[in-house]
């Protein structure tokens, strides 16, 4: 072994897989970085002295003489100002050809906000989409999942978020990002004229797919410094945590590690946990708040990736195509916001709670007579019109391409009650009723 400014080198590998590389080393922690090769690498494993490294971009060509450099510190990242409005990559480098970002060099991937700090979560981040901001009301400080299939246009519903929440920063970790899905983000901020207040993060499919695993640490270290520092509201988009646990189950089984449900690592629930865990709410107003889409085999909730990440979320939210709308909406039945009741009726209207009880029932009503239908019974005059009623609901309120104010969706609601049904069906309080109806 020889030594220069502070690094340890090593020139002997004792075992090759195809993501990770191991040799005998002292005095190496956990999350290390390190240099295999001219390819940089990470700690994932020490037993004694034999340290077991990731090497991001792969092993392949590597000689087991290869130089080993260990750098002495885990992944860090620059925070300032300068942030704003830049995409990086999943080292923090500069994609768009602008300058490296000067600033405080800080640790990606520490612990959490300590919880003697955290609030209650109790400020509304509206969207313009009615499937989350009437149904399923987003709070500062939540953490919850878009699940969806692979077909889904869920990285289309994260632009719409980012460019229609009403945040300070918003901060995108791109996993797996194809390169039409990367320039389709770049291209819809920039014409947003909204580049300011965005941050990005982004690994494309034609990188390295274990570097997916420094995309959200490096997209929440950014959220801590404006959130804990700059006392502002941010918003994490993270797409897709499926590629993310594929890329940990890829590092877990080439460490020959004994693989769990699905092929996932044991540790996929802590390893989801300490990213979900960075959603908080601070006393001086600073929070940061995570949606993050789950892609789904078949719309199957019970692969270790969703059912782990259920456990960790307040809620879910789902995207699915309505047939008889023709439009993909956020599922009215199958989605969840545990938080909502912190803000509803107290930073919306006072009949908000009762609209959408109403109007999810109702929707509900309409999925029965389709059952009706589907089996060859006569429809009552109530069946058909909620059958127009649920097209309506879907394509005027649930579709994700409607951008409306919650007042305006609240209307719309009272609207729709009006058109299809009588006040005694709606089930809505009296008061409300006096103030709303918009019927005869």
């Amino acid at each position: 072994m020889a030594t220069k400014a502070f690094q340890k080198i090593y020139t002997q590998l004792e075992a090759i897989t195809k993501a990770t590389v191991a040799l005998r080393a002292q005095g190496i922690s956990n999350d290390e970085l390190a240099v295999v090769d001219g390819r940089l690498a990470q700690v994932v494993k020490t037993k004694g002295d034999l340290v077991t490294l990731q090497v991001f971009a792969g092993t392949e060509g590597i000689p087991t003489n290869a130089e080993v450099t260990f750098l002495g510190a885990p992944p860090t990242l620059k925070v300032s100002d300068e942030l704003a409005g830049r995409f990086f990559d999943a080292y923090g480098r500069p994609l768009d050809g602008g300058p490296e970002v000067e600033g405080k060099e800080v640790q990606i991937g520490g612990p959490s906000v300590n919880p003697y700090k955290r609030r209650q979560p109790s400020q509304i981040i509206p969207t313009g989409i009615a499937g989350i901001d009437l149904n399923n009301t987003l709070v500062s400080g939540q953490k919850i999942p878009f699940f969806a299939d692979p077909d889904q246009p869920y990285n289309n519903v994260m632009a719409q978020v980012a460019l229609r929440a009403d945040v300070d920063k918003i901060i995108l970790g791109g996993m797996g990002l194809t390169n039409d899905d990367y320039l389709y983000f770049k291209h819809e901020f920039e014409a947003a004229g909204a580049l300011d207040k965005i941050i990005s993060f982004v690994n494309t499919t034609e990188q390295p797919p274990v570097e997916r695993l420094l995309i959200p640490d490096m997209a929440l270290t950014a959220a801590e410094y404006f959130a804990v520092e700059k006392n502002e509201k941010v918003l994490v988009l993270l797409t897709d945590m499926t590629l993310y646990a594929d890329a940990l189950s890829i590092v877990s089984n080439r460490m020959d590690q004994i693989p769990s449900k699905d092929s996932m690592p044991g540790s996929l629930y802590s390893d989801l946990a300490k990213i979900y865990e960075k959603a908080v709410q601070l006393p001086d107003g600073g929070s940061i708040t995570i949606i993050a889409v789950t892609t789904l085999n078949d719309g199957d909730i019970t692969h270790a990736i969703p059912d782990n990440t259920g456990y960790i979320t307040e809620g879910q939210l789902f995207l699915r195509a309505d047939p008889d709308s023709g439009k993909v909406i956020i599922d009215p039945f199958r989605s969840l916001s545990r938080l909502k009741q912190l803000v509803q009726g107290k930073q919306t209207r006072k009949d908000h709670s009762q609209v959408m009880n109403a109007s999810v029932r109702l929707y509900a009503d309409a999925q029965n007579a389709k059952t009706k239908l589907e089996n060859g019974f006569d429809l009552s005059d109530y069946d058909l019109r909620c059958l127009d009623y649920a097209k309506a609901y879907a394509t005027r309120i649930l579709a994700i391409d409607v951008n409306i104010k919650i007042d305006e969706m609240l209307d719309t609601a009272w609207e729709l009650f009006g058109t299809y049904f009588s006040k005694a069906e709606t089930g809505i309080k009296q008061e409300f009723i006096d103030q709303y109806w918009k019927g005869n």
